[in-house]
């Protein structure tokens, strides 16, 4: 695994984005003392995305603009 300061990261980030593509980690670095802050890491795909202790027993569907209510929101 890399780790490079955020300067580097700044001036190779195509380069570092190709590396991440081919399955390298790269963590990034902070301030004077170098701490490590942040890390990227390649996505997997098709993460199946569940909505935590209800998976399975809720569904969840998107629709408009996502406002709602306060009546809607407390089921009234």
């Amino acid at each position: 695994m890399k780790a490079l300061t955020v300067e580097e990261v700044k001036t190779h980030f195509s380069d570092i984005l190709f590396q991440v593509k081919n399955g390298e980690k790269v963590k990034i670095l902070y301030g004077k003392s170098k701490k490590p802050i942040a890390m990227i890491i390649p996505l997997e795909e098709d993460i199946p995305r569940n909505i935590g202790i209800l998976d399975g027993i809720a569904s969840y569907k998107e629709e408009g603009d996502g406002k709602i209510s306060l009546e809607e929101f407390l089921g009234l």
